[in-house]
């Protein structure tokens, strides 16, 4: 990226709303792609597992494209683990982090991953590993998966949470530097925008402009009741098993303490419209937690907040990718006018479904 006086013109006013100096916001700029790819060497993961915990691995498969720091490890001694070497930018303290969540939700019974070994936690290679056991089961049959996971929202937020889970949680975290509350998110998302601003074609501009202005601008949530979160629960393939005990929640990368509301938004803009989706996931979220009325005044604007961050982040990845302005730029992921009808959708449901 070239530091021409457009970009440095960026840079300095990125610091400024983002409360840095002007090296810690270039660096933050400039730093994204190093901080967010991670691809470790599958054989000597292998080799750090065999020495760490003196147990006999055969073999360490990626499970996503996208996560390409998650393996599941095949043993020859025991019950497959899953591992995940996390990105040499994320410290020690967040994989801590996450395993003192997952122990609290063991003590809890809540149906969530469990961690491997007591001492689950290792460097390997300048990044921490966390290891987990595998979870056997199935994805959530199609049609159901959003009430699977609004109950275990429901069952999550309804937690006593302690010092153990007290850590601001929320945001996404693919970038390790924005872990956190939700207002991170926002401010990852404002860093992809202005890592780019500078290749945006004069004809698309405005429109940038305008999402800039509404990640500025965004309701992060503050103020409204906490409770312990996933962070990352959506439904989707990848967060949720359901095994011969029911339904497990994995990923716990984004949990943490923070506005409950986030959660159960970002679930809820995934149902797309679909009538028996939403009242399915009311119903079931109901079932533990009833959300006040400030909350459901600012569902449409923390709804906002996740949609926000994927679409920077895509429009970040095509400018970068296609290299023409911001022209392929597909805008689905944050589209005013479904968050506007989904949060409508969702307040209507509340009011006319009971209980469960």
């Amino acid at each position: 990226m070239t530091k021409d006086a457009s970009f440095k013109k960026v840079v300095r006013r990125h610091a400024k709303e983002t409360g840095q100096r002007y090296t810690e916001a270039l660096t933050e700029l400039e730093g994204l792609d190093a901080r967010m790819r991670h691809e470790p060497a599958a054989d000597r993961l292998l080799a750090h597992l065999r020495g760490r915990y003196g147990i006999d691995p055969v073999a360490a498969t990626k499970l996503s494209l996208h996560a390409t720091y998650v393996f599941r490890i095949d043993r020859n001694d025991g019950n497959p683990w899953i591992a995940r070497a996390f990105p040499p930018a994320r410290p020690r303290s967040g994989a801590e982090g996450d395993a003192a969540i997952l122990r609290f939700l063991e003590r809890q019974s809540y149906p969530a991953e469990r961690l491997a070994v007591d001492d689950a936690v290792s460097d390997f290679e300048g990044c921490a590993v966390l290891v987990t056991e595998f979870v056997e089961g199935e994805l959530p049959p199609k049609g159901s998966e959003i009430a699977i996971m609004a109950d275990l929202l429901g069952r999550l937020h309804a937690l006593q949470y302690d010092e153990d889970a007290s850590r601001p949680g929320g945001a996404c975290g693919e970038d390790p530097s924005r872990e956190g509350a939700p207002r991170q998110d926002l401010l990852a998302a404002l860093s992809f925008l202005d890592a780019v601003d500078t290749k945006v074609a004069a004809a698309h501009r405005q429109r940038f402009e305008q999402l800039r202005d509404q990640v500025r601008d965004a309701d992060d949530g503050d103020g409204l009741p906490e409770s312990l979160l996933h962070g990352n629960i959506v439904g989707a393939p990848d967060h949720a098993i359901v095994s011969e005990h029911g339904p497990v929640a994995i990923n716990w990368m984004a949990s943490g303490r923070g506005p409950r509301l986030t959660d159960f938004a970002y679930l809820m803009w995934g149902t797309w419209l679909n009538q028996e989706e939403i009242d399915a996931g009311v119903t079931a979220y109901r079932r533990h937690v009833e959300l006040t009325d400030d909350e459901l005044d600012r569902l449409e604007a923390v709804m906002r907040i996740r949609p926000l961050y994927l679409m920077a982040g895509v429009y970040r990845r095509d400018i970068d990718r296609h290299h023409d302005g911001g022209a392929k730029v597909d805008w689905k992921w944050f589209d005013p006018e479904y968050i506007r009808a989904a949060a409508a959708a969702t307040r209507a449901a509340f009011r006319r479904v009971g209980h469960g």
